[in-house]
């Protein structure tokens, strides 16, 4: 899972010239034990002192494991430190993702069992998700804050909570000079004809899903 956060902390430890030192400052911060972090990675806790001590230099893909730990391990305690970094205009803004390699329509949709509502013309590959708060991105998101959701590519899913009807982010995305791959809702109430209308209009893959948010993620982040 990826936050407003992460570019912050993985460009920090990254560019550091003691990159350990900074993966501890990080790691204090959130308050979480090198055997927290280990455990949830799935590795010894050694390998986090060897990097904290600088006995190792991690790599990218270390650095971007790591800090999605840290983040997520927050978010399952109840998310304190990212909303303390979480920039105004992304609050409505619950979770981000970037998958390792491209994901395919078909293989999205099964993932998340979903059911197409309206399908694309032309095909897109999926680089990331972002999960969105319909409400909170309507009464605190200005319209520039839409391009901070298409997070590292525009080729992504955007998920949508509380949704009534679907108008409102289909008119938003209508608003906006970025175009995503797929419009997924999330156990929405209803999908009238003008939400359809308007995806076909913008050629989006749309569909809808009846798993919560937390299931959704879990399968995604596992892509």
């Amino acid at each position: 899972m990826i936050t407003s956060i992460d570019e912050k902390m993985a460009g920090e430890i990254t560019m550091a010239p003691k990159p350990g030192e900074r993966m501890r400052k990080w790691r204090e911060v959130f308050k979480i034990t090198q055997t927290d972090v280990a455990k949830h990675m799935d590795i010894a806790s050694s390998v986090i002192s060897d990097y904290e001590k600088g006995r190792r230099r991690p790599g990218s893909g270390f650095v971007r494991d790591m800090v999605n730990a840290m983040i997520e391990i927050d978010v399952e305690r109840g998310g304190k430190v990212v909303k303390r970094f979480t920039p105004p205009g992304q609050e409505g803004i619950t979770g981000m993702g970037e998958f390792t390699s491209a994901v395919t329509v078909e293989k999205l949709v099964e993932a998340v069992d979903g059911e197409i509502l309206r399908e694309a013309v032309i095909e897109r590959n999926i680089f990331g998700y972002t999960m969105i708060d319909s409400l909170k991105a309507v009464t605190s998101m200005k319209s520039f804050d839409y391009l901070r959701i298409y997070g590292w590519s525009t080729e992504r899913a955007l998920f949508f909570t509380g949704i009534r009807f679907g108008r409102s982010p289909m008119v938003a995305i209508r608003a906006s000079p970025l175009t995503p791959a797929m419009v997924v809702y999330v156990q929405p109430e209803d999908v009238d004809a003008l939400t359809l209308k308007l995806a076909e209009v913008e050629d989006i893959n749309l569909l809808k899903t009846e798993l919560d948010e937390g299931e959704i993620m879990d399968r995604l982040n596992e892509l």
